[in-house]
């Protein structure tokens, strides 16, 4: 299949593109190169391959989620403005 001028009009109307003459004329170009390249990939043969998913087969590795105690309770409340024994105090939101 060839890309011819038509094509090109139609495309740049469903892609709602104003395309100058030269435009079109590199377009075409490139279309064809694309369906070109597209031809040769088909002549691979690729009977033996099996269809991919993802392009490797690396997992995604996560680290284990442990709690962690890394500051204590008097140490959260020491920079806090306004507290008591064991709170924050906060204003108040709901009336």
């Amino acid at each position: 299949m060839k890309i011819d001028q038509d094509t090109v009009d139609k495309i740049a109307h469903l892609a709602r593109l104003e395309l100058s003459a030269d435009e079109k004329t590199e377009t075409i170009q490139d279309m064809n190169r694309i369906l070109d390249f597209m031809d040769k990939l088909n002549e691979v043969d690729t009977s033996a391959v099996e269809p991919l998913v993802y392009m490797n087969a690396d997992v995604n590795v996560q680290r284990e989620d442990i709690v962690k105690q890394e500051i204590t309770h008097e140490e959260a409340l020491l920079n806090a403005p306004e507290k008591d024994d064991s709170f924050f105090h906060v204003a108040k939101v709901i009336g």
